[in-house]
């Protein structure tokens, strides 16, 4: 599991005192990008590029600006050009949010869905 630091801002915080869950999508993206870009092979991140087609959020606690928040992201499956990704984002050991969402891949140049190479797809999946 890839494991991302988030960081929430002031801006974050909403009427209510907790971060606003529209911050949430933001959280997801830059955790599922970054889990890409960090665990690809530099030419798979130079001619690959990620679109969000689908994220499905179940809220289970709120988080609050001083809290310690990770993403964790987990690559379910690939099928074709999709990827189905699992985030849990966690304070300590209590969940805060858990998403599932697929995203298509697109090939950096043409901007069209490309499928990754199986061994790039064993970098995410694993055995």
């Amino acid at each position: 599991m890839y494991r991302h630091v988030i960081e929430i801002r002031s801006d974050d915080i909403d009427h209510m005192g907790h971060v606003n869950n529209a911050v949430y999508l933001r959280w997801v993206q830059d955790a599922v990008v970054r889990y890409w870009t960090e665990t690809a092979p530099p030419e798979a991140v130079a001619g690959h590029l990620w679109v969000a087609l689908k994220h499905e959020i179940t809220y289970r606690a709120p988080a609050f600006l001083d809290d310690q928040v990770i993403a964790g992201v987990m690559a379910d499956s690939v099928q074709g050009a999709r990827a189905f990704f699992t985030t849990m984002i966690r304070r300590g050991e209590q969940v805060l949010a858990e998403v599932k969402s697929s995203w298509c891949c697109l090939d950096a140049a043409t901007l069209r869905p490309a499928r990754l190479a199986k061994d790039v797809v064993a970098r995410f999946i694993g055995d």
